[in-house]
């Protein structure tokens, strides 16, 4: 009764969340991170690197589900909460983009001939990758996985559950692929990451790029899970989905311009 009175006597669509452990343990999770990595880095066990890499692993799970109950179970995802996680995932994604400016931005102070230690591009004994061999796959399996991950979207609006999941897993799929086959690549690239400029730029860029198609590929499988669960469907909130479809978009187009500054341009 105090809950159904408390919901009637609010004056404005904002969500007051509960207090929540989670800010205090992530950021404990991430302390211990950092200190365990500088550690291990000096060549000391790993443990306390796990350690904060797993308090991380379970703030992750614990937030996130308790996100999710406060749109699915508390109904407090009102229109100005919905828009306010919009412009959140919005401007996050905006950040992202300018953490890939800085690495094309070292790429270019070099490859222009700024930098004046520089004056062959790519540098001498450097045997770039072929771009018409696993980087002109890998760029059609992203593309792809764009255009599945649309149809997707199209038919969760349709309410075509079917179509929904299957277009769904098939993304989650080529971002797997996308993954062994960027690995297979590192196996057998001609150069290692202490060879020079050219070297750090190229793991730094592609290698951060992976990590963002493992995260991209994590939510989208979380999504999954939860269209299994029913969470999504015509007439209820699809906000996790919309927000992982950008995301997605977004490793796409990062994609695109990294196939042909780093492989295209130089091969």
């Amino acid at each position: 009764m105090s809950q159904v009175q408390g919901h009637s006597a609010r004056k404005h669509p904002f969500h007051i969340v509960d207090p929540s452990p989670w800010p205090f343990v992530g950021s404990v999770g991430a302390f211990v991170l950092a200190i365990g990595a500088v550690q291990y880095f000096h060549d000391a066990p790993p443990w306390l690197m796990l350690a904060g890499f797993a308090i991380l692993i379970v703030t992750m799970f614990g937030w996130w589900r308790d996100v999710i109950n406060e749109a699915m179970v508390d109904k407090a995802h009102t229109e100005k909460v919905r828009l306010g996680l919009r412009m959140g995932m919005g401007m996050f994604i905006a950040s992202e983009v300018m953490f890939f400016v800085a690495f094309f931005w070292a790429y270019f102070n070099s490859a222009l001939m700024v930098s004046p230690g520089v004056t062959e591009w790519p540098p001498e004994g450097i045997e770039t990758v072929h771009a018409w061999g696993i980087p002109a796959l890998n760029t059609a399996i992203l593309i792809t996985s764009g255009v599945t991950l649309m149809f997707s979207a199209s038919a969760l609006k349709k309410g075509n559950r079917g179509s929904q999941l299957f277009f769904l897993g098939l993304t989650v799929a080529l971002g797997v692929l996308f993954l062994g086959l960027q690995m297979y690549e590192y196996g057998v690239v001609a150069f290692g990451f202490t060879e020079g400029i050219f070297p750090s730029v190229f793991y730094m860029a592609t290698g951060f790029h992976g990590f963002h198609v493992f995260v991209g590929v994590c939510f989208l499988a979380v999504m999954f899970m939860r269209s299994l669960k029913g969470h999504f469907g015509p007439g209820r909130e699809a906000l996790g989905y919309e927000a992982a479809e950008w995301y997605w978009h977004f490793v796409d187009v990062v994609w695109i311009f990294l196939f042909v500054v780093f492989y295209w341009w130089v091969g």
